[in-house]
Order: structure tokens, then sequence, then C-alpha cells
């Protein structure tokens, strides 16, 4: 892995000034055997894939699966590549005889060069990594307010604004599936639909409790509050259509999943009162409920549900997977449970603190605004990438 961005030009403006010997090591990290082992491992893959595909095996999976090996041996050449005009580069700072204007531009041209090497190879690791499960899919959010009262509701609709702005300047489909919001407009619950494929993957670290420290618009003292808001994020396993319905309840056991339906409540107009329209399911296996009543049509309702309910199953199902994977480990390992409190949104110093991996953005309204929410969520990948490749490491132990 490559070291941080300030040690790297540090070691190069050393270079710069003085007679020390250059090494590849001073800028990158080697990959770890095990991941260009996998790289290579994708190479025979890919031979076997392109005979299948030329003799006429071109299914959907095999397709998929071509195209997926296709993406990372084409990083992985280019990282070679990269790394043989390091290389390259130098051999000619090292060289025992310099020509001074040769140097000179080879090192400017590593200044250029550096950039790009970083990116290759965080990009190659990251695609070497054994896939997470649903990390294609779309993702669904559920935001509720934690403890805090009204100003906990308040921060969960900040933070529903945050999620919709920053969907907003990726350019992905939203949609908000139901919302509910108290009398003095705090969000009691929320539920959107982000369906840009692998916006689960990028947001999947959002899940946890987030806390918010801020003087409140009610009070007259002037006092910090501290309040909670919990956001949920999952892979959006179906349309939640009518016509995926039949296939989302063809994914469970007959008796797993009782049905109930009764007549919707709060605001919506006549039929809340008249209709059987709102529907819930329960899953006997692990009790989760899902209630949907959003819709006038009992079916729509009753597809939301089924949706939300597989999406909710996909989740546990990655859940235990994490846990299974970390008592396999030989060290303590930090958790990313819901129950932590995952990131503080500090209104008073302007900071936005994520504590799983200990970076702060001094940007609050940017975060809050979406343009700055990549900062954090790509800090904390790379600190989940630590994490899954020692994972890998003690594994192959």
């Amino acid at each position: 892995m490559l070291r941080r961005g300030s040690l790297q030009w540090l070691n190069f403006a050393r270079f710069k000034a003085t007679a020390n010997v250059a090494k590849i090591e001073d800028f990158v990290q080697p990959i770890h055997p095990l991941l260009l082992a996998r790289a290579k491992a994708m190479t025979k893959e890919y031979g076997v894939l392109e005979k299948k595909i030329q003799g006429g095996a071109f299914d959907s999976e095999t397709s998929i699966r071509f195209s997926t090996v296709s993406a990372v041996l084409d990083n992985y050449h280019k990282y070679k590549s990269d790394m043989e005009s390091l290389s390259s580069l130098l051999d000619i700072i090292n060289d025992e005889q310099p020509d001074p204007e040769l140097v000179e531009e080879a090192r400017r041209e590593l200044q250029e060069i550096l950039p790009n090497v970083m990116r290759t190879s965080s990009s190659l690791q990251k695609r070497l990594l054994p896939p997470l499960s649903h990390e294609d899919k779309p993702a669904i959010m559920e935001l509720r307010p934690g403890v805090g009262g009204s100003e906990a509701g308040l921060f969960a609709q900040d933070l529903l604004n945050m999620y919709i702005n920053y969907a907003s300047n990726k350019r992905w489909p939203l949609k908000i599936m139901s919302k509910t919001v108290a009398p003095n407009d705090a969000l009691t619950e929320a539920i959107i639909a982000i369906d840009a494929p692998g916006a689960y993957n990028t947001l999947r670290h959002e899940s946890g409790v987030h806390r918010v420290q801020r003087v409140p618009a009610t009070e007259t003292k002037g006092r910090t509050h501290t309040s909670t808001a919990a956001v949920v994020v999952l892979p959006k396993m179906s349309e939640g259509t009518e016509q995926s319905l039949k296939e989302d309840e063809r994914q469970f056991a007959p008796g797993e999943v009782r049905i109930d339906t009764m007549r919707a409540g709060g605001k919506g107009g006549q039929h809340v009162n008249t209709t059987d329209s709102a529907v819930r399911l329960v899953h006997i296996p692990t009790g989760i409920i899902v209630m949907q009543q959003d819709e006038r049509s009992q079916p729509r309702n009753k597809a939301k549900a089924f949706q939300i309910l597989r999406s909710r199953l996909a989740l546990l199902e990655r859940e235990k997977e994490i846990a299974e994977q970390r008592r396999m480990r030989t060290d303590q390992v930090s958790t990313t449970d819901r129950s932590d409190k995952i990131r503080t949104y500090n209104y008073p110093q302007n900071r936005v603190t994520d504590h799983r991996c200990g970076y702060s953005v001094h940007d609050l309204p940017g975060v809050m605004a979406g343009e700055k929410l990549d900062e954090l969520i790509e800090k904390v990948d790379e600190h989940e990438f630590e994490e899954r490749l020692q994972l890998l490491i003690e594994s192959a132990k």
C-alpha cells in the first residue's frame, strides 16, 4: 500500500536536495504477495473465461465474471507499467555518474507520475481483495431519531437532506419510499432508495449511530446539546413493485413469513379509515418486522414490505459473515456495529469526526451539503481496507 502523500513528497524533497539513494520503497510500499498472487491467478482465469466465450458459452454469469476479471487485470497491467517507469526514473536519479540535466528531468517526471502510481496501486489493491456481498447493488437507507427528543428528529432530517444532496451531486436516482414527520417538523422515520449500481458499497459505511453537538433553536441559554440519529444502509435486493412481488415471495419457504393486513393510520385522506391497505410482514425465523402503509394499494404496500424484508435479511447475512471472519482473527479488531457512535457532527467547532478511522473534516456545512461527505467515506474505506487485508493475511497462515 502507498504511504501517505505528505511522506511521499517529504522523501522526494529530501532526495532532491541530498545525495541519498532513492528507493521505490521510499515512495511506494510494495503490494502484499497474497494480493499479487490473486492477480496472477486471475490471469489464468482470464484465459479460461476467454476460451469459454470464444466457444459460445456466453451466459450471464460468465459474462459478468469476464468483465470483472478484465477490469482487474487492466489495472494490474497498468500498475506493472507504472512501477517499471518509476524504477527506470530512480535508476537515472541514482546513477553514480549522473548527467545533471537528465537527473533534473527524471525528478520532474517522477513528481508528475507519483500521483498516478498512487491511484493505480490503491485501486488495484482494493480490487484484489475478495469481493464483498452485494457490493454491486443499489441501496436502501433507513433514518430514525435516537436520544435527544425533538432535536434528534431535526438532526435526522438534516441527515436525510445530506444524503439527498449527496445523491444529487453524484446524479444518482433517489426516491423517498416513506417518510413520517412530527408536528414540529422533526423526522420520525424515513426510508429512501438510491437506484444506482454500487450505491450500497459506497454508502454502507454510513450505517450506525450519528451524534450531533449543537445549540438547538429552542435553547434559550445557549447551551450545547448532544443528540443522536440512527442510519441503516441495506442492499436493494428487488424493485419493490407488484411485478417483482411474486419473485420476492418465492425467496421464502411456506410459512416463513406471516402477512398481516390492517387499516392504515395517520395522515393520508379518507381511504386511511376505510381500506385494509396497510401490510405488516413478520419473518418468523429472525423476528424481523416490516410495516408499510404509504401506498393506497395493498399489493403495492406488500411489494414494498417484501423489498425491505429481503434487504434487511441480506444485511443480516453480511453482518454474520463479518462476525465470523473476525472470530478467525488472532487479535481484537474494532467493530463498526450499528450500536457504536460512528461519527460526531460538532457545530460549535465546525468539525465532523469519524470515530472508526479518527479522521476529521473541518467544514461541517460542506459535509451537510453532501459535497465533503466523500472525503469521510474514502477515509473509512481506507481503514476498512487495512482491516480486510490483515484478515486475509491471517487467514492464509
